[in-house]
């Protein structure tokens, strides 16, 4: 596989230093996208209240794995990146920071706005659960907002991304993520990384158990060490949950038993585009075990990366993964693409579409795992008895 000399890109000689260059974020405004992205169910309920059809329900399932998709088709993809000479400045500036924070207060209005439509208007089952996964969507990508919030070391900040987790019941993610995922990415440890020829539905049964489990253990050792117990409100997975359960017994008191069906069907398709965007962004891909026994620093190319502007303007640039996860605390309108990287075909909601069909999305990715890996399968994540069917499909050592 190749490998990016990030280092080697950044040094700048002893006594010189980075000269200013002029700079425009030619995306600058439209990130708004993604502020606006968590309206998307209270869009189709105007919808559905001017025409009286019962599709714009779907309005956000459309938008997502539909015209999405197209969009990244027709505007395909940007690899530009921001001079390392401007980062500093564009980091500091607040308004892209702001746009973070303006996103949830839009994803309780959502949650709040779709309760209420479903508590005072006469629906069927199937226009309820339409709903319901419409909400769904954008509440699962507020893991997206915490994502970014997460990953910065304010105190407001993280307590912003505590929040917009709460959304969704998905608090947990806070610990998980940063001090579990980001250790562990890319190796047999990681219950958040898929291995080759694994289905998304096999990999659900233990990403999501698996995932609580390892962010409950960091957070009872992180308490452990401080003499503090676990089950107290230190902790910082019981905070967001806490805040879940009164924001869902407020709605369930206010707009009736009904909550006791919409809610959990939102929140579980809210998990499942976690699922979704972790299924995705690692399928396959193994750190290299060192002769200490230890796993090499993980690097760009142990991540799926994506380009796709349409999805990546939704998603604060998310799809930027690679980047991420090398440098988890550079800010979203930084990131930057590396040349050579293992690259998705699609943005996140046309791989999100893919990944429901196992065989197709097989189909797809596998031959790429393998490129990554020059065709040594040795060097990949395979999910265990299909190590048998990849050797007779590519060999063990595949001629390059």
């Amino acid at each position: 596989m190749n490998t990016i000399d990030l280092d080697a890109m950044e040094k700048v000689p002893s006594g010189q230093t980075l000269a200013v260059e002029p700079y425009v974020d030619k995306k600058r405004y439209f990130w708004i996208l993604s502020v606006l992205w968590p309206a998307t169910p209270l869009i189709g309920l105007y919808l559905v209240s001017v025409t009286g059809w019962s599709i714009w329900y779907a309005t956000t399932l459309i938008v997502w794995y539909a015209a999405v998709p197209l969009m990244d088709a027709v505007l395909g993809e940007d690899f530009s990146n921001p001079p390392e000479s401007v980062v500093p400045d564009l980091e500091k500036d607040r308004y892209y920071r702001v746009l973070t924070y303006l996103t949830v207060p839009m994803h309780y209005a959502a949650l709040i706005g779709c309760a209420w439509w479903v508590s005072a208007h006469s629906m069927n089952a199937l226009e309820i659960i339409t709903l319901a996964l419409s909400l769904g969507i954008v509440n699962g990508l507020a893991l997206n907002t915490g994502h970014e919030l997460g990953h910065k070391k304010e105190t407001f900040d993280r307590w912003m991304a505590k929040l917009v987790l709460a959304v969704v019941g998905y608090g947990h993610f806070f610990i998980e993520h940063n001090k579990g995922h980001h250790r562990d990415v890319a190796t047999p440890m990681d219950p958040a990384t898929s291995r080759m020829g694994e289905s998304i539905y096999s990999f659900s049964s233990r990403e999501i158990p698996g995932a609580f489990r390892r962010a409950w253990m960091l957070e009872e050792e992180r308490l452990a060490r401080t003499g503090k117990n676990a089950w107290s409100l230190n902790n910082e997975i019981l905070q967001p949950m806490i805040i879940t359960v009164v924001l869902y017994a407020v709605l369930l008191a206010f707009f009736g038993p009904i909550m006791l069906i919409f809610l959990p069907i939102q929140m579980g398709y809210g998990w499942w585009q976690l699922t979704s965007a972790n299924y995705i962004e690692h399928y396959g891909l193994l750190r290299e075990k060192l002769p200490d026994g230890r796993y090499e620093h993980q690097k760009p190319y142990h991540s799926w990366n994506s380009n796709h502007i349409m999805s990546n303007l939704i998603l604060f640039h998310l799809q930027r993964h690679s980047d991420h996860h090398a440098h988890p605390t550079r800010a979203y309108q930084s990131l930057r693409d590396f040349k050579d990287l293992p690259t998705l075909p699609a943005g996140y909601p046309g791989m999100f579409f893919i990944a429901l069909f196992p065989r197709l999305y097989r189909a797809v990715m596998d031959r790429r795992v393998v490129a990554w890996a020059k065709g040594d399968l040795s060097k990949i994540q395979i999910e265990p008895g299909m190590g048998n069917y990849y050797e007779r499909k590519f060999g063990s050592v595949a001629a390059e």
